[in-house]
């Protein structure tokens, strides 16, 4: 990773710093120079408006970056909206609240693709954000997230707070959770492929039709390009962070189970849900705005996410 010095002299708290995303960040953020603060959520339940408040008058950071969130695929979205509602907006809206109110500099809140409508015209442009109602099955979440973007522009009007929003696709890469039960496809995809390998299984079963299609961003270019926002950009629009291509779930499931080596039957299970149809940024406003392109090729990303997988 190249040394930068962009945010030298700064101190940064990174919610969420320790998760799969956020251990990246952090790396990437004391690339730029910063000090990074990684608040733990034994000490810090950001639900609790008394937290947040803490949080910022022990640490006394110039910016915070707000990674923290309830997350999981469809399964885990299916069975606990009302919590992932609730968690996702407490934790977002407070947390926002007490940076106003301490003086905090500058706050980098990342939301998710779930916030766009669910039949967004492909690729998803950042315009498109308002134009209906999000996926059924992650709209809480999606929502709940989607108002950190209100409230900081909102923030930025009346108080002048600098507040930026950022949107990233899927994520993939080493770290990532593989629990069956919150675990997002990919990772879901190669605990299948291995299980079915190291049990000898003559088949593997996936949730949906396979027509579906997403985008996939590897974690450590994610991290590079919430670093690159935090240093450089500073506007009331969001901005999208993707890798720039759409692959079909059955064309997902193809390419892991080649990579893993499971050459075994893929039976789909349509009476499960596909989720939103279609999922593809238009990335060019990060590019034009803080320098970002992904670089980690597709291939190449999942075949070290199988390699971290099967040495851990």
């Amino acid at each position: 990773m190249n040394v930068a010095t962009g945010l030298s002299g700064w101190t940064i708290v990174v919610t969420g710093g320790a998760g799969f995303l956020g251990r990246e960040v952090v790396a990437d953020l004391r690339s730029r120079g910063a000090q990074v603060v990684v608040p733990r959520k034994k000490e810090y339940d950001l639900v609790e408006r008394e937290a947040a408040r803490r949080l910022l008058a022990e640490t006394r950071p110039d910016c915070v970056v707000h990674l923290a969130a309830r997350v999981g695929g469809i399964g885990a979205n299916r069975e606990n909206p009302g919590s992932f509602f609730f968690d996702n907006l407490m934790m977002g809206v407070q947390l926002l609240e007490e940076c106003r109110l301490q003086g905090i500099r500058k706050v980098v809140t990342v939301g998710t693709i779930c916030s766009y409508p669910k039949l967004t015209p492909v690729p998803f442009r950042e315009e498109e954000i308002w134009n209906g109602y999000p996926e059924e099955t992650n709209a809480p979440y999606g929502l709940a997230k989607k108002m950190l973007l209100v409230q900081g522009q909102a923030y930025r009007q009346q108080y002048g707070l600098s507040a930026i929003h950022l949107l990233p696709v899927n994520l993939y890469g080493p770290g990532d959770n593989f629990d069956p039960s919150s675990s997002h496809v990919i990772p879901a995809l190669i605990k299948k492929c291995q299980d079915a390998l190291d049990a000898g299984a003559p088949f593997i079963e996936v949730w949906g039709t396979g027509r579906a299609s997403r985008e996939f961003l590897y974690v450590e270019d994610a991290a590079r390009a919430i670093g690159l926002a935090t240093e450089r950009y500073d506007d009331a629009e969001p901005v999208n962070l993707g890798a720039g291509f759409e692959i079909s779930i059955r064309d997902l499931v193809e390419l892991i189970a080649r990579l893993t080596g499971f050459a075994g039957e893929i039976r789909w299970d349509a009476t499960k849900p596909d989720g939103q149809p279609r999922r593809s940024l238009d990335t060019s406003r990060a590019e034009r705005s803080f320098g970002f392109r992904a670089t980690t090729g597709f291939e190449e990303g999942l075949r070290r996410t199988i390699e971290w997988y099967r040495k851990r």
